[in-house]
């Protein structure tokens, strides 16, 4: 008889070895994972520092300032706009003329020079967004921005991942609103009756043939 070469607790110690790897591994993909869909990598509610500290919760939610004020090219343009120096001072060559916090823009407009404002959500060159499409077609500020009348401090509400874009392509009618309640940031789509909603969606002639989900759509 042959002496026995490995101890007798050789194939205990390979299977908690194999099960610890496989769980290094999952655990490993698992917070992967975690820190993709975390506001570290997203920025889904980080404020973005800009060279003025623009309030949307008092110009839009208590002033009552409509979004096409500053954001004038919403309904015309892929691209809403950043306000000129010339509508900043519109209000503020009357009031607040001399708050340290408008410095910059007083010095921009002295000078015009304009204000590098920061982009909140910057999109991949890859990546082509309309706003005037879908302002258009019945989709309101509030299905992207969130309630932004309600930041002091802009910041990302969604992290505008593929399938979170694909999925409002695919079910228009779990976002599509009146066309006078676009730019109504309180309004809630989704208080409106299922019927009414897909009627819209006739409405507006969103198609729902699949075509809205095909590549070129985005990627052009």
């Amino acid at each position: 008889m042959s002496a026995q070469i490995f101890p007798r607790n050789a194939n205990a110690f390979v299977w908690v070895s194999i099960i610890g790897l496989v769980a290094l591994i999952g655990a490993t993909v698992a917070a992967l994972i975690g820190l993709y869909l975390s506001p570290w990598y997203t920025d889904v509610g980080v404020p973005k520092a800009q060279p003025v500290p623009f309030s949307h919760k008092h110009h839009v939610d208590q002033l009552k300032i409509d979004c096409r004020y500053c954001h004038a090219t919403v309904e015309r343009a892929a691209h809403a706009g950043f306000p000129s120096t010339d509508t900043c001072m519109s209000c503020h060559s009357q009031v607040w003329t001399n708050s340290p916090l408008l410095q910059p823009v007083r010095d921009s407009y002295r000078t015009g020079d304009p204000i590098l404002w920061r982009r909140i959500y910057d999109l991949p060159d890859f990546v082509y967004f309309n706003h005037s499409v879908h302002v258009a077609k019945g989709i309101g500020c509030a299905s992207c921005h969130g309630r932004i009348d309600q930041q002091h401090l802009a910041a990302k509400a969604q992290p505008l991942f593929m399938g979170w874009c694909l999925g409002c392509h695919r079910n228009p009618e779990e976002n599509v609103r009146p066309r006078d309640e676009v730019f109504n940031m309180a309004f809630d789509p989704l208080s409106l009756p299922l019927e009414e909603r897909v009627q819209l969606v006739e409405a507006y002639q969103i198609p729902t043939d699949g075509r809205l989900t095909n590549c070129y759509v985005c990627h052009r």
